[in-house]
């Protein structure tokens, strides 16, 4: 029977808007031995104090699939032999709740570094550490190669994560990354709180992913109480999590061009980017437009010529656009990024890796198909992403501009079409009843696909997991920077704008 078929064969749980299935413990150790020779997509995987979760994209059959499975004696059986992605989000499992994946690639602990107050948080009966705790140390690395530590503080404003590169002669042969830095006990702290008193901890996971994050956790509880944001709202999201798009890829183009020394390019890039920022503070108050979105809808409404602003920025860009384009595309900038940080479709596979750095390995998978709670115009309805086979830095640039090229039209779009203030379309937000209910929320970040799974219990949080980006997007960049020259490990992690925060819970 195919993974599918055994997640299929069994109950589930009314979890809105996909039904999560219950396996035996048996039937998720079958599910494991299934994966390896099965298509179907992990997304993420996590737990609470007694049962472990996955979540699964059916990708031939469009939908998604999630699955628990209880925990006994304290472990259950690991993915990551199967899906190597799983790995990590095992480590996470084991240094939250204290489960242990049987079998798993991977035992190192991750969020943990021997310096919290309480071992396994968020289970049952939190353990007191060791009285001399050491951090987890890395792998052994062969004796013959030197190792190269890089972070977590770098001297610059950056994501705080470590990677330690084993280099022979001038080659990385292996690299490991440990993060669990910005770890600030989101998961905890979401607990017992209503969905618009958590809604502020989901908006901060990722500074540069709020709008995303804020709304697949507003979409996942709004599928949890059963009700849906206004027209209006939905439209204003819209334009928000494509302006936050647009910067987002503009930053990471600003940090590229400066790391391979065309700073007339960065100066071009980090200028439009200051635009549109400027113009997400004139429309909606904030630059970064955090807490602007909320379950039920949104938490304010565009500003008295807020629309002028963004249209302006929007203007400029586009009619900037070609050149930059030839600037990005062409010339030595672009010969500098030619199979640097190759990406292929088999690992972009494996990992489930969405986004850019998936789209640029042929992996067309695009969450904004999925979310609820955005208005796409009927102009991008049937769009489909471009997508590159390359896989590598100059790929994920194309596929940069390609994305900012399309979020241009969408924010135009959703601006023209936004219904007017006032009656029920035009409402900013709808009330929350106080019920219980399981939800599933997604949207689509600059970085690739965020998904957020919360239970309710009389409107306040039982339970909760934001699956963001980087889960794929690290592993897959200790992939890519084997074989690579130690002196481009930089410019080809910028390429994959890999994210921490998110990932540090």
């Amino acid at each position: 029977m195919s993974a599918a078929g055994i997640i299929r064969s069994v109950g589930a749980e009314p979890c809105r808007p996909w039904p999560r299935h219950i396996l035996p413990q048996a039937g998720w150790a079958a599910l494991a031995l299934a994966l390896r020779d099965d298509p179907l997509v992990l997304l993420a995987l996590w737990a609470d104090t007694v049962q472990v979760h996955a979540l699964f994209l059916d990708e031939t059959a469009g939908t998604v699939l999630p699955v628990s499975a209880f925990v006994e004696d304290g472990a259950y059986p690991a993915l990551s032999p199967a899906r190597p992605g799983a790995a990590w989000f095992e480590r996470m499992v084991q240094d939250l709740w204290g489960h242990v994946a049987s079998g798993s690639t991977a035992d190192r602990s991750w969020l943990d570094h021997g310096y919290w107050p309480l071992t396994h948080p968020l289970s049952l009966r939190p353990g007191m550490p060791p009285a001399s705790p050491e951090p987890p140390d890395f792998p052994a690395f062969p004796p013959d190669v030197m190792q190269l530590p890089v972070g977590p503080l770098a001297g610059l404003v950056e994501e705080a994560a470590h990677v330690r590169l084993a280099v022979h002669g001038s080659r990385v042969v292996r690299a490991e990354s440990r993060l669990g830095y910005a770890h600030k006990g989101t998961l905890a702290l979401m607990r017992g709180k209503s969905p618009r008193t958590a809604a502020r901890f989901a908006a901060r996971l990722s500074g540069d992913a709020t709008v995303a994050h804020a709304l697949a956790f507003a979409t996942g509880a709004e599928a949890a109480l059963a009700v849906t944001a206004p027209p209006r709202a939905a439209g204003l999201r819209t334009i928000m999590a494509e302006m936050e798009r647009i910067a987002v890829h503009l930053g990471d183009l600003t940090t590229l061009a400066r790391l391979a020394g065309h700073a007339r390019l960065a100066e071009q890039c980090g200028v439009h980017r200051e635009t549109c920022l400027r113009a997400a503070e004139a429309a909606f108050g904030h630059r970064l437009m955090m807490d602007c979105v909320v379950p039920g809808g949104v938490a304010v409404d565009i500003q008295t010529d807020g629309d002028e602003a963004i249209l302006r920025a929007v203007g400029t860009l586009s009619a900037e656009l070609p050149e930059l384009r030839r600037a990005v595309e062409t010339g030595s900038f672009a010969d500098t990024l030619v199979g640097r940080g190759v990406a292929g479709r088999d690992d972009v596979v494996a990992l489930a890796v969405g986004g850019v750095a998936g789209r640029a390995a042929n992996r067309p998978f695009d969450a904004r198909r999925f979310s609820a709670g955005t208005a796409v115009p009927d102009a991008i309805s049937a769009w489909s992403p471009v997508v590159e086979t390359a896989g590598d830095a100059c790929a994920r640039n194309r596929i940069r501009l390609s994305e900012i090229a399309d979020s241009l039209h969408l924010v135009s779009a959703a601006l023209e079409r936004l219904p007017a203030r006032g009656g029920t379309d035009g409402a900013l937000t709808v009330a929350l009843p106080q019920t219980s209910g399981e939800g599933i929320g997604c949207a689509e970040s600059a970085r690739g696909d965020v998904w957020h799974w919360l239970r309710l219990d009389h409107g306040q949080i039982a339970a909760v997991f934001p699956r963001d980006p980087g889960w794929a997007l690290w592993p897959l960049a200790e992939r890519a920077l084997v074989g690579a020259a130690a002196e481009e490990c930089g410019l080809i992690r910028a390429s994959f704008s890999l994210p921490a925060s998110g990932m540090d819970l």
